[in-house]
Formats: structure tokens, sequence, C-alpha cells
């Protein structure tokens, strides 16, 4: 791989000899995920994998169009079975996350610290090799001889890393970390210059660096970049849908599941979605904004441009029927609706939970959280929409359509279904209808 990028200095568990290093072949591990972790091994069946000492580790790249994938036997052979799979994981959630398409961010050497920081969030503690970076972790503590070969300046750096690495919060976005991370751009940048992270010149350790290759991560064109983004989502949709039906996610959390769900439940058109409400709108939701002045004409008014807007209800199934991973597709789809407009959320059951009522907009995200878990009423969104429709102009229920007719409505009423449900009832006239697309969850 060109540009070879950061170095690591992560410790394999025991020193290779150069037999067991030409001796170690990664397709029992390949198997081995198959078996445990399927949602992974779907996603590395896109990437060819390749042998080579070239670099020190492993590291995935975009090129030609493809996925490539080069591993280094010697640093292999050095790990458990455990940090394999780890190392396997890490470098697919590189792809997930498009760390190998998307630019990288200034400076390089803190971009790919917060990289990891946010995808060894989702790997156990357990698989990753000794000297990982991990969010709310310490790095290992000095001895004496170390820091007497390190140096007072060296040492004060590798604290003042450390210290700040163990403030961080796990399951937090690459971008979010690479703010966190200019506190101690100076002590990252220093080491770096005088030796990349983890080379220590002979002179002890020094902080620890990435666990895997990211070089070349920029050396792609824009129509490759597009070719490989496309091969990952498809291969990552596959993923999903496969593990929802399955309930096969292995070490994958609730968390990362929700995370996943989102990026792949960008299938409604809310636009279309929202012109239903503004275009029945009765009242007058009407944001007014004075136009520039005409030049042109000095001393004519300016006059006023009108724009009309919807307030809207979103009621949220919460009935025993509906299960958590439904509620992440439903807040993965609302996250793209709120980028639209702003609108009140409910959760229900047989009853509306007035103590569920929050506001979700492009700059505030309510948390998902279950208050109901009974049985299931539709009466009950509709009732509420009604007594309250001078505060909305529509509303929509988020339901796996098990329950009987909702009633008329007074105002504009729209469905969003889970993949694979229907409503039990005849589809009132006036209401629309949206099934999201996929694999029912398991």
């Amino acid at each position: 791989m060109a540009d070879k990028g950061t170095n690591v200095d992560l410790a394999p568990v025991k020193e290779v000899t150069a037999e067991e290093a030409a001796a170690f072949e990664l397709d029992p591990h390949l198997i081995r995920l198959m078996w445990d972790e399927p949602f992974f091994s779907k996603i590395l069946r896109t990437v060819t994998k390749t042998k080579t000492e070239a670099i020190p580790t492993a590291g995935v790249l975009a090129k030609d169009g493809d996925i490539k994938m080069w591993w280094n036997p010697k640093f292999l052979a050095g790990l458990t079975s455990e940090e394999v799979k780890g190392l396997l994981k890490h470098e697919c959630f590189h792809l997930i996350f498009e760390h190998t398409t998307t630019r990288r961010h200034e400076p390089h050497l803190l971009w790919n610290y917060a990289t990891d920081l946010a995808i060894n969030s989702m790997i156990p503690e357990a698989e990753l090799p000794e000297g990982g970076l991990v969010p709310g972790k310490a790095f290992k503590k000095l001895t004496d001889e170390e820091k007497a070969k390190m140096g007072e300046k060296r040492v004060e750096r590798y604290e003042t890393v450390s210290a700040k690495i163990q403030t961080l919060p796990k399951n937090m976005s690459a971008e979010w970390y690479f703010s966190q991370l200019q506190d101690v751009k100076e002590e990252i940048m220093n080491e770096g210059e005088e030796g990349q992270p983890g080379e220590g010149e002979g002179n002890g350790p020094g902080l620890p660096g990435p666990m895997d290759d990211h070089g070349g991560w920029d050396d792609i064109s824009d129509e490759e970049r597009e070719l490989v983004k496309g091969k990952v989502k498809k291969a990552l949709e596959d993923a999903v849908r496969e593990a929802d039906r399955t309930g096969q996610w292995g070490s994958i959390g609730s968390e990362a599941r929700g995370t996943l769900r989102e990026m792949i439940s960008k299938e409604i058109s809310w636009k279309a979605v929202l012109k239903q409400f503004c275009g029945l709108s009765r009242r007058a939701n009407r944001e007014s904004n004075i136009k520039r002045l005409n030049r042109k004409y000095t001393g004519i008014h300016p006059g006023v441009h009108r724009g009309y807007t919807s307030s809207i209800a979103v009621y949220i199934d919460q009935s025993g029927s509906v299960g958590d991973s439904d509620l992440e597709l439903f807040f993965g789809e609302l996250k793209q609706l709120a980028r639209q407009t702003k609108f009140t959320l409910f959760n229900f059951d047989t009853e509306v939970d007035e103590n569920s009522e929050r506001e979700w907009h492009r700059n505030r995200t309510p948390g998902l959280n279950r208050t109901r878990c009974g049985g299931t009423c539709f009466k009950a969104p509709t009732e509420h929409a009604n007594k309250n429709k001078h505060r909305f102009d529509g509303y929509l229920i988020l339901t796996d359509g098990e329950a009987s007719d909702p009633g008329p409505t007074r105002i504009k009423r729209g469905w969003v279904l889970c993949p694979g449900t229907e409503l039990y009832f005849d589809q009132p006239k006036r209401d629309f209808l949206i099934k999201m697309k996929g694999t029912a969850a398991a």
C-alpha cells in the first residue's frame, strides 16, 4: 500500500518465528467469523484479501473500484484467535462507516485516532489487541525503566493524551472524537513528528497508534469512491436485513444495531409526505420574512415572503407486538424527518402516554425510550389528535398494523408500517399509507 500512514505499537501475544508467520492462514478465522458473527462475514465477502508484509498490521483500502484488505501474517500469527476476530471486525467497521471512501480530516494523524476510537467502542475489549485505542480506558501504566528511556517531555505527552482518552465516552462518532482530540492535538502531532506514535525510536514506548493501517484512503477518484460506497452499502443492507430476520447480531449491542439500522433506513421521501400535510393545512401556520430591498426601485416597499408550514404529531406504537428493532427502524426514519421539519412525538399502546410528549427537530434528538408495552388501540392516537386539532394539521402513526379500525379522523392521518406488515383493517380513503421496505425484524 502506498502511503503507509501511521505505524502502530500493538503488542502481539507472543513472538512469532518466520516459520509460524509463513504457516499462518486467514481462512480458518474467516470461517469461524461466519459461524460466530455472520453479520461481519457478509461484509467481508465483498473484500479481496491479500497477504503481505508491506504494512505492519492490516488495513482496508478502496482501489480500482474494488475493496481490498491487506494483512501481515507476522502480526496476525502473534494474536489470539479472539483478537484476530476483533481485527476483522475493526476492518469491517472502517468500510461500513465509509472511512476509506470519505476524505480524511486534517491533520490525518488526529483523524486516524478518531476513527479508531469510534470503531473500537463497538468491539468487545477482549477482542482488541493490546494497545488498541479504547474510549474511557487509559494507556498502559509506564514502568520506571520505560519512563527513564522516554524522557520527561515524552512521558508528559503520554500521560496527557492518556488522561484525555480516559475521559471520552464510548459510542460517539469519529467526527465527535476528532473535535475532542483538538485538546491534545499538539501532544499527538509532536510525538508524530519525532517518530510516528508507537515507534519509540529505541527510547521507550510512544503513544499507542491506530490498530491498523490507514494509508491510501485519499488516493481514490470520485468515480471509484461512489462505486465502492455502493458496494459497501448493498452489503450492509443485506447484512442488517439478515441479522434482523434471524436475530443473529452476534456481539453487536443494541445501540450499535440502532446506528446500523439508521444507516439503511432512508427509504421514505419525507418531502412528499410533508406535502400531504402542507397542501391540506387549514390554518395560517405562516412564517413571514421581509424580502431584501429592491435596489432598482428605491422607495418601493420590499414586501413579505410567506411560507406555509404544518404542525405534525407523530404517534409511535409501543405495544407488545412492536419489538425494539422495529422502534429503532422508526427512529432511523424520524431522524430523516427531523431534517425537514419539527414535530411532536408521543408513545401509545391502548392509550396515548401524555408524559412521553417531546419535540423533535434538527438540533434536538430525543432518546429511544419505551414507556408502553400493552395491547394496541388505534382509536387512542386518533381521538388524541382529534382533541388537539387546534395544535396539529395532521399526524402519523408508526406501527406494525396489528389492531382494529381506528375510527374517523378530523385532520389528515398517515400510516407508516414496519417492513413486511399490513394494516388489519381496510385503509380509510382519506388516509395515506407508507410501507417501509426490507425484511420484517425478528
